[in-house]
């Protein structure tokens, strides 16, 4: 029997790095489910970003345009209603979109309103949830501070956590993100002291294990129609900390030695400067803070490997490891006190690199099973194969998906044109940065256009930063003001000013469509430029003769 792609599983971690696996290199942290994966598919070792923060960056990967294009540049940004989802491509090609998890989507409320869209209805909630059918939403950020909650839903797991007995009115933190401490009072898990500590939830009540059983559930109902399920996990971003056992399953030991140099310090670009003044920088390049933080990170990702054992268990007991495209991904990484910073939000590797793992059962893939792929692939170039797996043509939807299919990587057919240069923005007008450089929010907005070798950062108003990958691996050097490399620079800002002369907003008519619709004014009536009738045909004016 022919093996064939029927369903497309899109896993996504949330701030996970890309060598924080074991089939990257991890000396320490085992990894063997998604190794596994791995031996099954294809690992991408390139895979960039379009943004390196997290409601930015999804959007990309589910609209399949750059920041720049779909324009919601940061968390809490709203997402226009007329942007073309992944719903919207896979739903007519005969494939369910479901959610379960996280999406970071902030709804255009306004634009809704505006165009009298009800969001209780499925055009609404589809429209509200990047084209996704919510079998489960949560973004798993669910503080709550003086002005009230950040997220103004009270999530399906805060119930769960309730009629499991932990009580309060959020559980989330007071038992999955919290610890006991001393004299009978929380240690929060937003105080990265704590991490340590075993958090007050069962480890199978925890998100993680949450999550998976709520995917499990979707594939247990769902009838014998083709789907598409972005399992999206919150972990293992903040806050730090991890159920028992996973909160002390590493230690200091086995965290992997610093990435970091006194020269990038000594005169740093003035956006690079403020950026590691921020709280989180200046807390991450203390190493009581690494050595308290890691091993968690570390425990983290090990609970999702275990918890992709139990979910790909699952999928070959129900048969559908024979039939489903697999992706393991993450939205952006984690400095963890590299580079001086912590968090994401610049371009170097740890932050705007990716693990990008595919494994697709059709026959076509197995020559390319257990391979690594070095090409430079976006985020955006998962929902063209998404569209081609499930049937249609991503070369015709061009005019809208600015990234490219993968299905030829994946068969092991090299395409005959791929990109030479990986592309990522990033608008730092929330931050206080731009505050301390005193730039508008319209001017606080970085570039990122790197090849094999280099990397170029055009940052408005500022000079560039410029690194040798070949021979500065490290990121540590910047060479924006070397006069020795002006060539390099010239070259990779002609790159990126060519990236931004692009047909990024002529969404409504494909190539084919343009081509197919050239001089058909004529046949419509319009003859522009006519001096005698004799110039054209006698048809075309039979109408204007009165005949």
């Amino acid at each position: 029997m022919t093996r064939r792609v029927k369903n497309i599983l899109f896993i996504m971690c949330d701030q996970l790095r890309f060598d924080y696996l074991s089939c990257a290199g991890h000396p320490t942290l085992k990894t063997p489910n998604i190794d596994a994966l791995a031996a099954r598919g294809v690992r991408f070792t390139n895979a960039f970003v379009q943004s390196p923060v997290c409601g930015s960056s999804r959007m990309s990967f589910y609209t399949g345009r750059y920041v720049q294009s779909h324009g919601a540049a940061w968390n809490g940004f709203p997402l226009k209603v007329g942007e073309t989802t992944m719903g919207d491509y896979l739903r007519p090609l005969g494939m369910q979109t479901v959610l379960v998890g996280k999406t970071h989507m902030k709804a255009d409320a306004e634009g809704m309103e505006r165009l009298g869209i009800d969001p209780e209805s499925i055009i609404g909630v589809r429209v509200s949830e990047c084209g996704f059918d919510p079998y489960e939403r949560d973004d798993g950020l669910h503080g709550i501070g003086p002005d009230g909650r950040y997220d103004p839903k009270v999530p399906r797991y805060n119930q769960y956590l309730n009629e499991k007995g932990y009580g309060g009115d959020n559980p989330w933190h007071d038992y999955a993100n919290a610890a006991q401490g001393e004299n009978n009072e929380l240690a929060s898990g937003w105080a990265m002291r704590h991490a340590s500590k075993p958090a007050r939830v069962a480890e199978e009540d925890s998100e993680t294990p949450y999550m998976t059983r709520r995917a499990m559930d979707f594939m247990r109902e769902v009838d014998d129609k083709p789907w598409c399920l972005h399992l999206s996990y919150i972990k293992p971003h903040w806050p730090y900390i991890a159920p028992a056992p996973y909160n002390d399953m590493y230690g200091a030991a086995d965290v992997i030695p610093v990435v970091r140099s006194e020269e990038e310090r000594a005169d740093p670009h003035p956006v690079y400067r403020e950026f590691m003044a921020h709280r989180v920088g200046q807390a991450f390049a203390r190493d009581e803070v690494r050595e308290e933080v890691v091993p968690v990170y570390m425990g983290l990702i090990k609970q999702i490997d275990d918890q992709m054992g139990v979910l790909f268990a699952f999928m070959r007991e129900k048969g559908l490891l024979d039939n489903t495209l697999i992706v393991f991904t993450s939205d952006h990484g984690d400095y963890l006190g590299d580079h001086w910073l912590g968090e994401k939000d610049l371009f170097h590797e740890p932050s705007v690199k990716v693990p990008m793992i595919i494994c697709d059962p059709s026959a076509e893939a197995d020559g390319t099973r257990g391979s690594v792929c070095d090409a430079l692939v976006e985020s955006i170039d998962l929902l063209p194969t998404f569209v081609d797996v499930a049937g249609g043509d991503a070369a015709d939807l061009s005019h809208r998906l600015e990234g490219r299919s993968l299905t030829q990587w994946l068969h092991g057919q090299a395409p005959e044109q791929w990109r030479r240069y990986a592309i990522s923005e990033y608008d730092y007008s929330m931050l206080p940065a731009s505050g301390k450089l005193g730039v508008a929010p319209n001017d606080a907005r970085l570039f990122m256009v790197r090849d094999q070798r280099w990397k170029y950062v055009h940052a408005v108003g500022y000079r560039p930063m410029l690194y040798d990958l070949a021979n500065d691996p490290n990121e540590f050097r910047d060479l924006g003001a070397d006069a020795a490399h002006e060539s390099e620079r010239q070259r990779l800002a002609a790159a990126l000013a060519q990236w931004g002369l692009r047909q990024s907003q002529r969404t409504t008519r494909s190539e084919k469509q343009i081509l197919g619709m050239r001089g058909k004014s004529l046949r419509k009536g319009i003859l522009i430029g006519v001096w005698d009738e004799s110039d054209l045909p006698d048809e075309l004016w039979s109408r204007y003769r009165g005949e």
